[in-house]
């Protein structure tokens, strides 16, 4: 299926790894250019090689999204690269402060804020201009906790639900333009993220590491139907249609990649 995106060009933040990854290379394969985006140099310089991209379509600049210069920096080296975006592809993030809420104290709600519902904002304020240009897309990736809230990662729920419904307002601000805007909230997908949540769990049941997933399954996400975790691929085949012309009247939505988690409508 021709996706109508060739020749588009996307920034891709969090792609140095798991869903942010795939979705470059799903937007490469499409015919997009892509720039990806990550904290660590080394890390995203390394994703870079293993996307083998065709030369001049494939860049990577890190970016911390706790900074507004580095924000602003990562702006200009996008657009002396590639020029202005089509598609901002918003998947940096981090689990952030965990446990009961009288167990986490002011610096773990402002750090995971910062990331995970700050870090958004500016990257939209960096870039809207680009997207304002009669075609452009924006794809926020938020999660499952931002419609179920579970009690050990209220920062990290909180700061989700903040992104949905930036999203669903920005969606109004600007579809005149031509610029759609959507989420994709996924649960408990194959990434180095949740790679850490279960070797943390393992390490604390003193069991194996593929006891710990099981066991997170049957106790904590019982209406994941499926019975195993997604692969970011599955959550990035989502992401890319919503980047495309077959998505051009889909705007202010969230797409559920959750093999049912969510429990309710």
């Amino acid at each position: 299926m021709d996706l109508g995106i060739a020749g588009k060009t996307a920034l891709v933040t969090g792609g140095d790894s798991g869903i942010g990854w795939q979705t470059a290379r799903m937007l490469l394969e499409e015919g997009a250019t892509v720039v990806i985006s990550d904290i660590d140099a080394d890390a995203l310089a390394e994703a870079a090689a293993q996307l083998d991209a065709p030369e001049g379509r494939l860049h990577h600049h890190a970016a911390d999204v706790r900074s507004l210069e580095q924000i602003e920096a990562l702006r200009d080296a996008v657009h002396d690269a590639v020029g202005a975006i089509d598609i901002l592809v918003q998947c940096s993030g981090v689990t952030g402060a965990q446990g009961l809420f009288h167990e986490i104290d002011d610096d773990g709600w402002v750090d995971t804020l910062a990331i995970d519902l700050l870090g958004p904002v500016r990257l939209t304020r960096a870039f809207i201009d680009d997207l304002r240009g009669g075609w452009g897309r924006i794809v926020y990736l938020t999660s499952e906790d931002a419609t179920q809230p579970y009690d050990d990662e209220l920062p990290y729920c909180a700061a989700k639900a903040g992104v949905l419904s930036f999203a669903k307002g920005l969606s109004r601000s600007y579809a005149s333009e031509g610029l759609l805007v959507n989420c994709v909230s996924p649960a408990f997908i194959h990434t180095p993220m949740t790679d850490a949540m279960m070797e943390k769990r393992a390490d604390e049941l003193g069991v194996s590491f593929d006891e710990a997933v099981e066991s997170f399954l049957s106790e904590e996400r019982p209406f994941m139907e499926l019975g195993r975790r997604g692969e970011p691929e599955e959550v990035a085949s989502v992401i890319t249609f919503l980047c495309s012309d077959r998505a051009s009247f889909v705007n202010g939505s969230e797409y559920r990649v959750d093999a049912g988690s969510v429990a309710t409508l």
